[in-house]
């Protein structure tokens, strides 16, 4: 067992449970910085900023069809399924997450606030944000709600290098930091900024700290309990379900 099973974790009014690219790495996710990162082999000026989509989409869009092709030849795993089956026995459970890939909703998971967007999105200037989900190319590149001589391509509905963050997605996720009684830190390095900052939110507002990840790292300080393992063992174990 992990140090310390939190076996009353249903004790707990509201816990967010805030996941990173760690989560998704165990299914086979590449991750998008440290070794074997997708920024080592590309570069972001290249594929993921407002002057890299306006200056070649084409380009852009091929680069994260690529990712979403990828992304559908990884399942979920046991770590994701415990999270569903956590939320089915605790109505207190809001997940927020940095993962743009989908693997939380895939396995049922209700996903409260996306902090970087979705690689299954896309959004038009116009007519806002709609859902992609088809398998391999877009369904659609220009937007087909607008008229088709002046449609404009459609961009990826992600937090970019240089962009800013969408406030209300954060907002509402600050809402529920603030909140909580319990914060489980998933598989998240605490190295992006702003998401960074809700770990030491939480911490201040008295939240139960606890860390999920194999390794030590910059944020690790702030959690008072640290299991050090991945997710697919730890949450199984760390949070029993039934009993």
């Amino acid at each position: 067992m992990p140090a310390a099973a939190l076996s009353h974790w249903r004790d707990f009014r509201n816990i967010v449970l805030f996941t990173g690219a760690g989560l998704s790495a165990e299914c086979g996710v590449p991750t998008y910085r440290g070794a074997g990162g997708i920024w080592r082999e590309y570069n972001y000026q290249d594929y993921a900023c407002q002057r890299a989509f306006d200056r070649d989409p084409v380009q852009v869009l091929d680069f994260h069809e690529l990712r979403r092709t990828k992304v559908l030849s990884c399942a979920p795993h046991a770590g994701h399924a415990h999270i569903r089956a956590m939320q089915a026995e605790h109505p207190g459970i809001h997940v927020i997450t940095q993962n743009i890939d989908g693997l939380l909703q895939r396995a049922g998971v209700v996903v409260v606030a996306e902090l970087h967007g979705s690689l299954w999105r896309l959004r038009c200037p116009v007519h806002g944000i709609r859902d992609d989900l088809a398998v391999g190319a877009y369904a659609h590149r220009h937007c087909p709600d607008c008229p088709p001589d002046r449609a404009p391509w459609l961009r990826p509905d992600i937090t970019w290098f240089e962009d800013a963050v969408n406030e209300a997605v954060f907002e509402h996720a600050a809402m529920l930091v603030d909140d909580a009684e319990l914060f489980v830190g998933i598989g998240t390095s605490g190295a992006v900024w702003p998401a960074a900052g809700f770990a030491e939110r939480a911490r201040q507002r008295g939240a139960r700290m606890v860390e999920i990840n194999p390794e030590n790292n910059e944020a690790s300080a702030l959690y008072g309990q640290h299991i050090r393992l991945p997710a697919s063992t730890a949450l199984p174990e760390a949070f029993p379900i039934g009993g």
